[in-house]
């Protein structure tokens, strides 16, 4: 499993796909992202639009670990952008409309834990390579409201774990990709 890891609009994205399109075969992109306003629809339309259209695509957020096993035999690659995203959509899954004063935290991240854990375990038994794309919250101020400072904390924790389960890890920043964890692909970059 690859983890890339970066701020927004840092170039993830394009080193996931380089990396994808290197195990030359098919690739399944999983998409996470929910289409929530006309911004968010043109951002994805984008996405799509800047797929290779012989990628399979899946969109969604819920059973990744099957989705995973499912096309595990089909594929060379599996590219999973956004685990932030996923992160995300889980956390309204659980919270449903309960004002996040009144929101269950531990509760809402230990159900975030267990869907990791399966993620992990699908990733581990994966023949072909599995990219992650995630964001790294960590860097910037602490935010101001709650339902953001505990986000952050749960993305955090979650993005400790993959890193640690990951045999590569790589942050981008500003276009440039580092090399943190790994041996790393040769001719990665």
């Amino acid at each position: 499993m690859i983890l890339i890891t970066g701020g927004a609009r840092s170039g993830k994205s394009g080193l996931a796909e380089t990396l994808a399109q290197r195990q030359n075969g098919p690739v399944l992109y999983i998409a996470t992202s929910r289409v929530t306003d006309g911004e968010m629809a043109a951002r994805v339309e984008q996405h799509r639009r800047h797929r290779p259209a012989h990628w399979l695509t899946w969109e969604g957020h819920r059973d990744l670990h099957q989705v995973i096993r499912d096309h595990d035999p089909q594929v060379t690659a599996v590219l999973l952008e956004c685990v932030t995203t996923l992160i995300t959509n889980l956390l309204f899954d659980e919270a449903g409309e309960t004002p996040p004063e009144a929101m269950d935290f531990d509760a809402i991240e230990r159900h975030i834990a267990g869907e990791i854990d399966q993620l992990l375990a699908a990733c581990a038994e994966a023949t072909c390579r599995v990219i992650l794309v995630t964001n790294e919250l960590g860097m910037g101020i602490v935010p101001e409201n709650l339902l953001a400072r505990r986000f952050r904390d749960i993305a955090g924790r979650v993005n400790q774990r993959l890193a640690a389960a990951a045999e590569d890890v790589w942050l981008v920043i500003s276009g440039i990709p580092v090399h943190i964890k790994g041996s790393g692909i040769q001719g990665a970059v």
